[in-house]
């Protein structure tokens, strides 16, 4: 996806979210009953924040055109003035503190989630190299066989040249 569709759909899903906070906030009995709703904001913001931070396939011109720079500028602050609304609405309904729970919650479990996805792939890669080493370890021995019945073979050939067997 192009940085300023990104954009767009990041923006469009920033705003969708909070309308839907903003209608049920007061009728929720708990965070859970609106948490995908967050989760939408926080992937939304995100969704900007790379659509911002993306350099633009389409040239010079297109990447740091005034208009360009603008909306990528504006759709930035619109998100974080509607995650701050957010906030104040989420801590107002169930206490102060709650958004920054959220919020340390949900950096712990990305850490996490990327803490397991390193050490998985370190994992792979470990056993790939066992993989290699066994490989090449069985390499060497057929080899090794081979050369040694090979050798085999051509000590009774001489041997049996010698007594004149054949």
């Amino acid at each position: 996806m192009e940085p300023i569709s990104t954009a767009l759909a990041g923006i469009a899903l920033v705003k969708q979210s909070v309308d839907f906070i903003k209608t049920h906030i007061n009728t929720v009995q708990d965070i859970g009953q609106i948490a995908s709703q967050i989760d939408n904001l926080f992937t939304g913001e995100k969704q900007i924040q790379q659509a911002r931070n993306k350099k633009s396939g389409g040239g010079l011109g297109d990447q740091f055109g005034v208009d360009t720079v603008a909306k990528e500028v504006i759709d930035a602050k619109l998100a974080a003035e509607k995650l701050q609304e957010v906030a104040n609405m989420v801590d107002l309904r169930f206490g102060h503190g709650t958004w920054k729970g959220i919020v340390a919650e949900r950096v712990k479990r990305l850490q996490e989630q990327r803490e397991a996805q390193a050490q998985a792939r370190r994992e792979a890669i470990q056993k790939a190299q066992e993989f290699e080493e066994t490989m090449k370890t069985i390499g060497i021995t057929v080899a090794i066989l081979a050369v040694s019945i090979g050798l085999f073979i051509t000590a009774m050939v001489s041997i049996a040249k010698a007594a004149n067997y054949v």
